[in-house]
């Protein structure tokens, strides 16, 4: 019998057990150590930050859930691993305290065979002074953060309702903070709201981003078939912007924030400030803190993690300029460099390096956005590692006939406004590969076929559909696995 750990039960973590818990059935042990109780539909938190939604319809109890599947579900954090074992276990194990009630703070060593790691980012707020929502500022990126930022919303368009002029600063409050997806969506539902209110004239809309230029998105920015033309991402998010009446601050590296100011450097090296009254800005992400430790207990954790606490997988880090950045560089399996019975799936690898140019300004801060990995990318890469993993177990050595680069992977990107069957509009943008490879599409980067914009109803009624399908996926439901990532 062998045992399988993973770790995170986030979108890549939760995708992961399901596949192996669907074909590995009770053979074999299936074991998931997770913080949280709830599984939280992370796109659709945007809604519940503008009230749209609440966050029971965003988050579903993992325990029943489990239950179904035959997954022996720990509600604690993962501490340490112990790849080689120590004095007192052969195998590998995984050091994790409980975070559930009834055994608060208990510490229980959780032997595997293989493991996945899914923990998901750091929200790291702290690499920030005053940023986040027990500070100066509002997140999206929990359903608890939204609900918080809906609450201190609500006091802003109250404010408004009586006359009273707003400003809103919604992007990036990290110099080099990933998901601006998330933030653009946020900041287009805002504005939204405020035109159904008919509020425009008292609203002033900020967007405050750390690209070098608008839709960059982390991912280089991209060219787009859009009504039988080519167009710059550039323009896609720019014109997307003027229409909802939001202006912009690009090139901008957020270094502290206090009550109703945001103090910023330029890739000029200047030094600025944006006031406001109602703020949501997206930290900066790092790993989730784990150590590793060898047989001796020595701490080998910089041989199985990078800086950032993110783990070192089958990718090439080895550092090079920006111009000898190839397709290949990225991982195919995400098996860890060190032990063969590990990976790391969804945000939890290190990737080996930004899909935008790096940038700097003349005082040596870096500024430009970190490579997205949240939602399709990461039930992807949770699949295949789960899909890997069973065939290793079934042929009783490890192969890897599955494989999922970024930079063969496609990947679509709904970002809606407003909410309901007649009321909103979405920009849809898909893109092929994620990772740009040069060598194979020469002209744009990527496969222009099938790298697509377009800006409509419909796709507000397929994020809406979205919804309703992946948290259905999400359950377990009855042919749940008909269903993509």
């Amino acid at each position: 019998m062998a045992k399988v750990v993973v770790l995170g039960a986030g979108i890549s973590g939760h995708t992961a057990v399901s596949y192996l818990s669907k074909s590995l059935k009770k053979q074999h042990e299936v074991v998931m150590v997770s913080p949280n109780s709830n599984f939280q539909w992370v796109p659709s938190n945007i809604w519940v930050g503008v009230g749209l939604m609440t966050p029971d319809q965003v988050k579903f109890s993992l325990a029943p859930v489990y239950k179904k599947m035959g997954v022996d579900y720990k509600q604690a954090l993962a501490v340490s691993i112990n790849p080689e074992g120590d004095a007192v276990h052969e195998k590998g194990f995984v050091t994790i305290k409980y975070v559930s009630d009834d055994k608060k703070d208990v510490e229980e060593k959780v032997t595997y065979d293989y493991l996945i790691n899914a923990t998901g980012p750091k929200l790291n707020f702290e690499a920030t002074e005053g940023l986040g929502p027990k500070k100066h500022t509002e997140s999206v990126c929990t359903y608890d953060h939204a609900a918080h930022a809906w609450t201190k919303l609500q006091e802003s368009l109250k404010k408004m309702e009586n006359g009273e002029r707003q400003t809103f600063l919604i992007g990036t409050g990290h110099a080099m903070a990933t998901c601006q997806g998330a933030a653009f969506e946020y900041i287009l539902n805002i504005a939204f709201e405020i035109k159904k209110r008919k509020l425009q004239h008292l609203a002033d809309l900020w967007w405050i981003t750390n690209e070098y230029e608008l839709g960059d998105f982390g991912m280089g920015g991209a060219y787009i078939k859009r009504n039988g033309y080519i167009t710059p991402t550039k323009i896609f998010a720019e014109s997307i912007l003027k229409e909802y009446g939001v202006q912009w601050i690009k090139q901008a590296g957020v270094q502290k924030v206090e009550k109703g100011v945001v103090y910023y450097e330029n890739l000029k090296g200047e030094h600025k400030t944006v006031n406001f009254d109602f703020a949501m800005l997206i930290p900066g992400f790092a790993g989730a803190g784990m150590k590793a430790f060898n047989k001796s207990n020595e701490d080998i954790s910089a041989e199985v993690f990078a800086a950032n606490g993110m783990m070192k997988v089958d990718a090439d880090y080895t550092p090079k300029p920006y111009e000898e950045w190839k397709a290949e560089d990225w991982p195919l399996t995400y098996q860890s460099v060190k032990y063969s019975n590990i990976y790391a799936a969804g945000i939890a690898f290190a990737p080996p390096h930004a899909m935008s140019k790096p940038m700097e300004s003349p005082n040596g801060t870096k500024i430009f956005p970190t490579p997205p990995r949240t939602g399709m990318p990461s039930g992807v890469i949770g699949k295949i590692v789960a899909q890997n993993i069973i065939h290793s177990i079934k042929v009783g050595k490890i192969e890897h006939p599955h494989k999922a680069s970024m930079a063969k992977m496609g990947a679509a990107c709904i970002v809606s406004a407003g909410y309901g069957l007649r009321n909103g509009q979405a920009a849809v943008m898909t893109v092929n590969p994620i990772v740009q490879d040069w060598e194979k599409y020469p002209k744009w980067g990527r496969n222009i076929d099938d790298t697509v914009g377009v800006v409509g109803t419909a796709g507000h009624w397929m994020k809406l559909f979205m919804h309703y399908m992946f948290l259905y996926k999400a359950k377990a439901k009855p042919f749940w696995w008909l269903i993509p990532e």
